[in-house]
């Protein structure tokens, strides 16, 4: 039935739905997955890397987190050459945001924002859908810590623990049963390093795999973004259980 209806993005099939929107998120579901856990003192983002060549050059960038503006920064699941215009594009709104008002743009009106980009390409003929879902974290004075989730339909919501990419659904099902209200970073760190270690396809979990970044505020009160380093990710991932402390067998 799908075959009479999915050449063009605009058309409606008969049950109501767009077959170009489902099969960019198709294609998110076999991309990396990525989880986002909003704890009372921060946000904590944990993603799977793809990409583990030993000939990449990986000090300089990452694949899976980045920065938006400083109170806001996001993980990515899909493709993504699509995800950079989208990036840029957020980057220069909230850019733009703080020059008109000095302040820092709020982060749901970001997200909106940048919604609104994502959703007319899923409107007018001759385009297709961005291939990427989002997840967005940020604080604000308004709302404090927050976590967003966006898919290729335009569609976001607010959520306390999400996951996009590859086994999204066993993630959730995971982070459903164990999230607590008041966890605080450290156990928000442990639970994303949990789910992944349970639903991602490798064996073993490294600090080679995954990328784990943080938004939270200093004791001085400024929102800060912080990127784990892999020597840290290593220490965590021994402490919390999930994989064992190397052994000198020399």
């Amino acid at each position: 039935m799908s075959r009479r209806y999915d050449s063009r993005t605009t058309i409606f099939s008969p049950e109501g739905r767009l077959y170009q929107v489902e099969y960019a998120m198709e294609a998110i579901g076999n991309a990396g997955a990525a989880i986002g856990i909003l704890s009372k003192d921060g946000v904590v983002l944990v993603g799977e890397k793809k990409v583990t060549s030993k000939l990449l050059q990986t000090s300089t960038s990452t694949e899976k987190m980045y920065k938006i503006d400083d109170h806001v920064a996001c993980a990515v699941a899909g493709i993504m050459s699509d995800a950079n215009i989208l990036i840029n594009t957020a980057r220069v709104q909230a850019q733009r945001y703080t020059y008109a008002y000095q302040e820092p743009m709020p982060v749901e009106q970001l997200v909106q924002s940048l919604c609104d980009t994502k959703q007319g390409y899923t409107q007018f003929g001759g385009l297709r859908p961005f291939g990427v879902s989002f997840l967005f974290a940020g604080w604000d004075k308004n709302f404090g810590f927050q976590l967003y989730m966006s898919d290729p339909s335009g569609n976001y919501g607010g959520w306390k623990a999400a996951a996009i990419g590859a086994n999204n659904q066993a993630a959730q099902s995971i982070l459903k049963q164990d999230y607590k209200e008041d966890i605080s970073r450290e156990e928000a760190v442990q639970l994303a390093l949990k789910v992944l270690s349970k639903t991602m396809d490798s064996t073993s979990l490294t600090s080679e795999k995954l990328e784990l970044a943080e938004v939270f505020l200093t004791p001085s009160g400024k929102v800060k973004y912080q990127v784990c380093s892999p020597e840290t990710l290593t220490k965590l991932l021994v402490k919390f259980g999930v994989t064992q402390p190397a052994t000198d067998t020399a």
